[in-house]
């Protein structure tokens, strides 16, 4: 089973941002290809995008769940690496 590039998009409260953000790099350092901070909306969620190299893409996905409680978060495999 080979690297993969996974998308990887957060939505999350404003104010919680700089805390699970903290977390979320350590766990993916040295792996992330590409991110963007989006601006909060009119609700005060944020959002992060990621473009991430994973070997195992749903062990990612069950770790930020379990880091983030008040946002949400989708993925997507963009490709082999």
């Amino acid at each position: 089973m080979g690297m993969k590039i996974v998308e990887v998009k957060i939505k999350l409260p404003y104010q919680e941002k700089g805390a699970i953000l903290s977390r979320i790099l350590s766990r993916v350092r040295g792996r992330i290809k590409d991110i963007h901070f989006l601006p909060p909306d009119a609700t005060g969620m944020s959002e992060i995008r990621m473009e991430v190299l994973e070997n195992n893409p749903r062990s990612l996905l069950g770790e930020l769940k379990r880091m983030i409680k008040d946002g949400k978060i989708s993925f997507r495999v963009l490709s082999e690496a």
